[in-house]
Parts: C-alpha cells; sequence; structure tokens
C-alpha cells in the first residue's frame, strides 16, 4: 500500500466535496469511509469550511499528514452527488489507488456550465415570484424581475474577478436598491418595499443558514459558527448596499 497515494487521493476527494459545497459532516465521513475501505484504521480527518486536513498513520511508520486550503466556492449540487457516487463506489469495491485518482479526475473534469441566458432567466423568475409572494402587484413582480436580472449580471462579474463577500453582497444591494426606487418613482412600481424585499432574496444567504444549523446540531461548532459569520455578513453587505442607494435617490429626487 502506498500510504502517500492514499492520502493525496483522500484529501483531494474531502476538497473537492468541499469545493462543491457539501457540509462539513458529509466531508469528513467521506474521507473517513475511503480511509478505512483501504484498511487504514488510524485515519483522521478534520474539516472546516476553507481548509481540509486528513492524517494517517501507516504501520512502522511516523504519522503523515496533507493540509488542502480550499477557497471561496459556491454549490454545485449535480458535482457533489457524482462524488458522493464515486466515494460509495470506491468504498463498495476499492480499486487500484491510480484507478481511484484517475477516476476521481474524471469527476472533477467533467464541468458543468448553465448557460447564461438560463442562469439570468432563473435570476428574474426567482425575485419576481418572491415579489408575489411577499404581496406584491404584477407590476412590482415586474419591476423585481429587472432588479434580479441587475443582480445577476452584476455578481457573477464580481465572481469573475475575485471580489469578496461582503463587497459582492454589498453591490447586489445597491442596484436592487437603485432601480427599485427609480421605477418606483417613474410609476413603473407600486411598492417599493416589496420590490426591494424580493429582488434582494436572490442574494439571501438561505443555504448557509440551512448548514450553519445543521453543523451546529452535528456538533461542528466551529464550522457553524463560521457559517454564522457569512450569513451575517452578506446580511450587513445586502443592507448597507441598499441604504445607500436609497440614501442617493432620497437626496437626488428628494423623495422614496
Amino acid at each position: 500500500m502506498d500510504y502517500d497515494k492514499l492520502l493525496t487521493l483522500s484529501s483531494d476527494l474531502g476538497y473537492h466535496l468541499l469545493l462543491s459545497g457539501a457540509e462539513i459532516y458529509r466531508v469528513e465521513e467521506s474521507v473517513q469511509y475511503l480511509l478505512t475501505a483501504y484498511g487504514v484504521e488510524t485515519g483522521e480527518v478534520f474539516v472546516i469550511p476553507n481548509c481540509v486536513i486528513v492524517s494517517l498513520t501507516a504501520p512502522g511508520q511516523k504519522p503523515i499528514t496533507r493540509v488542502r486550503r480550499v477557497p471561496g466556492h459556491g454549490t454545485d449540487i449535480s458535482r457533489m452527488e457524482a462524488l458522493n457516487d464515486l466515494c460509495r463506489r470506491l468504498c463498495a469495491c476499492p480499486p487500484d489507488l491510480d484507478q481511484a485518482a484517475g477516476e476521481l479526475d474524471c469527476v472533477v473534469q467533467e464541468v458543468r456550465h448553465t448557460p447564461m441566458a438560463v442562469e439570468l432567466a432563473a435570476y428574474v423568475l426567482l425575485t419576481s415570484a418572491f415579489c408575489l409572494l411577499f404581496g406584491g402587484t404584477a407590476r412590482d413582480a415586474f419591476c423585481g424581475g429587472i432588479c434580479g436580472l441587475a443582480v445577476g449580471l452584476v455578481v457573477p462579474f464580481l465572481t469573475r474577478l475575485g471580489t469578496n463577500l461582503f463587497f459582492k453582497a454589498m453591490v447586489g444591494g445597491f442596484f436592487c436598491g437603485l432601480l427599485a426606487a427609480g421605477l418606483t418613482n417613474l410609476g413603473v412600481g407600486e411598492h417599493i418595499d416589496l420590490i426591494i424585499t424580493g429582488a434582494i432574496m436572490a442574494q439571501a444567504p438561505g443555504l448557509v443558514i440551512t448548514n450553519f444549523m445543521r453543523d451546529i446540531m452535528a456538533g461542528d461548532m466551529m464550522s457553524g459558527l463560521v457559517k454564522l459569520a457569512e450569513a451575517l455578513l452578506t446580511g450587513a453587505g445586502i443592507a448597507l448596499g441598499t441604504g445607500v442607494a436609497l440614501s442617493l435617490v432620497s437626496a437626488v429626487w428628494g423623495v422614496l
């Protein structure tokens, strides 16, 4: 058994699972199952939202450890599912380590790109639907869809530039507030509060809050608190951006 290759394989699996948006417990369990499937009973796994640490002790050798730092990421359900399926297959019938590494590379390289038009349509549909859900009119839903379209154009662009989470949330909130106020003052929209509320739902950290609760209940306190901080930071960024936009419109037009 080449324990260096096994350590690399297991840490790479954990890295890509976390990069796809998997929960902390899922990453730790998957890596632990993989080590056990290859006969390692001394494996230890520690995962936080931006780091994967895997350690094992080979017979007659000193412990060896690998650390993988995980950059900022979103959620890719299809890739997460593919990695979970691969982990189950490797654990059920462990192949040669080189073959297993090759299968992992195939899953990772199978990139699925959603067309830009589909993403923008999803932003428009989501924000329009939330406007209606919160009691807005058809005109409010139309304005909410325009705000959602702006968010769908701006936020991915900032992501490609490597912009941090807080600034992206702030810019998205700014455009939502600016467009909602402008469209309402022009007579297109009716209820600026409902338009803004529906529009900012495209950036609301709902999945982050869900994972925060799951991590806390699973006993992963550090990971849960990190995700709580991320959710609060995102909310603060949205509120700050929206507030700046409304203040700007009030200063220029005198009314909201």
